[in-house]
């Protein structure tokens, strides 16, 4: 597929629609980012306009399952893209906002041991375009509940800096064409340092999230890989020049796995790695949700309240992320994974360098 409904940028455009009216150019970009419009439903222009629209920029996103948890406030999607490749979207509804999570890989190379979706492999990077229709759905699913889509953080399926390029073009999409606000934009990594670096060059405050999940090397060496590459002391260090260049809110993401990381001593050593680099970041504790098939277990409840009551005492910012959809497979990777599909593992890993 050459290119699909969300992928090309307003000057492309432009130039497809020559021979149209000035105009049209307006009319037909406001319609797709503004009105959140499919092609079909841009009545202001003409209806050979039209169906030449929806027969050469065809939509990237073919749905496969679309599933609401008991409450109604978190939705789930399963797409099929055009070769085959499936990822995941999660809408997720709360009394005061309105985020999505969105995939920026089919597949992830990181291998964390405890993640469904990097047991799974690596298939390819996603498209802006694929991309940024994750987004379009959500905020029209979002608007039939009358609400307004504000915030959507890159933390689906896939590792963001290792397809930082386009994730990037995706968000300055986003943020000029739909006009979301940066900072209501968030992009997660595992620590690829590279693609930090990268990020605090961009004019964009957007705000940072590092899959933390252990406080020393040995530890995070076995749930996240790739530390070995950029090991703890790098990786702070990074934040702190990303804390420095955008002075932006730094988060960090920790997944309690029972037995693993949940101790008082990882909430120690949690609150020891912050204070000796300076950095005030917010940590968003996560009960790990469970995932047929795989055998690590999360926290039990109690154990997650001991572990955020221990990090507070020490003087840390943190919260406790509520559970959400987990009778949806609502967790990142599990609803591909319990799909009849075969990620293709013969494509290259992403370079991480």
């Amino acid at each position: 597929m050459s290119t699909a409904l969300y992928t090309p940028t307003r000057d492309e455009l432009a130039e497809l629609l020559q021979g149209e009216p000035r105009y049209r150019l307006d009319q037909v970009w406001s319609g797709l980012y503004t009105q959140l419009a499919a092609p079909a439903e841009l009545t202001n222009v003409p209806k050979a306009l039209r169906e030449r629209l929806t027969a050469e920029l065809p939509h990237s996103l073919t749905q496969v399952v679309r599933q609401v948890n008991d409450n109604g406030d978190t939705v789930k999607y399963l797409w099929e893209l055009h070769d085959g490749s499936r990822v995941e979207t999660v809408l997720m509804v709360y009394p005061d906002r309105v985020t999505v999570c969105v995939s920026s890989q089919a597949g992830c190379a990181m291998a964390c041991g405890f993640c469904a979706t990097g047991q799974a492999g690596f298939t390819r990077q996603l498209t802006v375009g694929e991309i940024v229709e994750q987004v379009v759905i959500a905020a029209r699913d979002a608007r039939a509940m009358g609400r307004r889509l504000a915030n959507v953080v890159y933390m689906g399926m896939g590792e963001p800096m290792a397809n930082e390029a386009t994730v990037w073009a995706s968000v300055e999409r986003l943020h000029g064409a739909i006009g979301l606000s940066a900072r209501h934009l968030t992009i997660s990594t595992v620590g690829l340092i590279p693609g930090i670096r990268t990020l605090a060059q961009r004019p964009l405050p957007v705000n940072l999230a590092v899959s933390l999940h252990a406080a020393n090397d040995t530890l995070r060496d076995e749930l996240v890989p790739i530390n070995k590459r950029y090991p703890l002391d790098e990786l702070m260090k990074a934040c702190g020049e990303y804390l420095e260049a955008k002075g932006r809110r730094l988060s960090f993401e920790w997944a309690l796995i029972d037995g693993v990381n949940d101790r008082p001593s990882d909430a120690a050593e949690l609150a020891t790695l912050c204070r000796r680099f300076r950095l005030p970041a917010h940590v968003n504790l996560i009960p790990l949700n469970p995932t047929p098939g795989y055998p690590t277990v999360g926290s039990p409840k109690s154990k997650v309240q001991a572990f955020h009551t221990r990090l507070t005492d020490l003087g840390v910012n943190a919260t406790v992320r509520r559970n959400r959809g987990t009778d949806i497979d609502a967790a990142c990777g599990q609803l591909a994974a319990g799909q009849p599909v075969v990620l293709r593992k013969d494509r290259p890993l992403p370079d991480a360098s």
